[in-house]
C-alpha cells in the first residue's frame, strides 16, 4: 500500500513539473508558436505604422495622379524609382547654385551631388529581401549604401541623419514590416555622380 501511494505521489509530482514546464514560451508542448507568430504580427504593425509616420512613402513609394493630385501607387508601395520613367534634367543652372529638382512622382532627385533614386524596399531581391538586419539598421543609422561598410554613403535627399538614435526595437519593426511588403521586381538605377552629368 505504502509502495503504491508512493508511487501516485511521484506520478502527481511529474505531472505537475510537466504542466509547468509546457507553459513557458518557447518550451515543447507550450503555445510558444501562436505566441511568436503574435509578437511577429505586433512588430509588422508597428512597423508599418513608424513607414507612414515617417514619411517613407513619400520617396520610396511611386505615384499615380488622382482626382485630388498625386496619390500613392498600392500596387508599387515602397518599391523606389520606377526603372522604366526616365528622368532628365537638362537645364543645370540652378541645380548648380544649390537647388534640388525632384520628379514628377517625387522618387528621383537632381541636387549638387548628381542624380539620386529612391531605393526600392520591398521583399524582392531587387529590393531589401536579401539583406540582414544588421546591414538593414546601418544603413538607415549611419548611411551607408546597402548597410555595407566599403560602399558610399547614402546621398540626399534620403534624411538618414535623422534616424541615427532610433531604438533597435523600431528598427526591428521597421525592417519585419518591409519583409512583409509584396516584393516588387524593379532595379533601381545607380547613383549619377555630379561630375558624371550632362554639363
Amino acid at each position: 500500500m505504502k509502495k503504491n501511494k508512493t508511487l501516485i505521489i511521484a506520478v502527481v509530482i511529474s505531472t505537475f513539473v510537466y504542466s509547468l514546464y509546457s507553459c513557458e514560451p518557447g518550451k515543447p508542448g507550450s503555445s510558444g508558436t501562436a505566441d511568436t507568430v503574435a509578437v511577429q504580427d505586433t512588430s509588422v504593425k508597428r512597423g508599418a505604422y513608424l513607414v507612414m509616420t515617417m514619411g517613407c512613402n513619400d520617396c520610396h513609394s511611386p505615384k499615380i495622379m488622382g482626382l485630388h493630385g498625386p496619390e500613392l501607387d498600392t500596387a508599387r508601395l515602397m518599391s523606389g524609382h520606377p526603372a522604366n520613367e526616365p528622368f532628365n534634367v537638362t537645364d543645370l543652372q540652378d541645380v548648380k547654385k544649390g537647388s534640388m529638382i525632384a520628379s514628377p512622382g517625387v522618387t528621383a532627385f537632381v541636387g549638387p551631388w548628381g542624380k539620386t533614386f529612391a531605393a526600392n524596399l520591398t521583399s524582392d531581391g531587387t529590393g531589401i529581401g536579401n539583406w540582414s538586419f544588421g546591414q538593414f539598421k546601418k544603413a538607415i543609422t549611419q548611411g551607408k549604401f546597402m548597410g555595407i561598410d566599403e560602399e558610399r554613403m547614402i546621398m540626399p535627399p534620403m534624411p538618414w541623419q535623422n534616424y541615427t538614435q532610433l531604438k533597435d526595437e523600431d528598427i526591428k519593426a521597421i525592417f519585419a514590416y518591409l519583409k512583409s511588403t509584396k516584393p516588387v521586381r524593379n532595379m533601381v538605377p545607380a547613383l549619377i555622380p555630379a561630375d558624371k552629368m550632362a554639363k
